[in-house]
């Protein structure tokens, strides 16, 4: 956590008003973590398809990767997992081959940022 989310505030507004800031503060470090935690998460899925996919050298064998892996994790874990969703994370990946890039990326922009960029992307290679 930074120093700021360490910081007592006292604002002379009032305990409640200071403890509210802090709760507020506090909750948007969190969202941050958390943020950069999925996104780095959807890279490592994205390379890991990625590498089974470029493993076995076939594009439709990806096609099918996609479809049965996410028949099996959006029961569990959600439409976070569609086949739609993994297919932006090997994007992602192809994109953004650098770990190191992503983990500095990911904490100012979040997944719908990336998605955009891949989007983008993807709209300039089409002209």
């Amino acid at each position: 956590m930074s120093d700021e989310t360490l910081e007592i505030i006292q604002s002379g507004k009032g305990i409640a008003a200071d403890v509210r800031s802090m709760i507020e503060q506090t909750r948007e470090e969190v969202a941050r973590v958390v943020n950069a935690g999925m996104t780095l998460l959807y890279w490592r899925i994205g390379r890991r398809i990625l590498n089974e996919v470029l493993r076995n050298q076939r594009a439709e064998y990806g096609q099918e990767i996609l479809q049965t892996l996410s028949a099996k994790l959006v029961p569990e874990f959600g439409r976070g997992f569609s086949k739609r969703n993994l297919s932006y994370m090997v994007q992602m990946a192809e994109t953004f081959p650098d770990a190191e890039i992503v983990s500095t990326l990911s904490r100012q922009l979040g997944w719908s940022h990336f998605k955009e960029i891949i989007y983008e992307r993807q709209e300039g290679n089409a002209e």
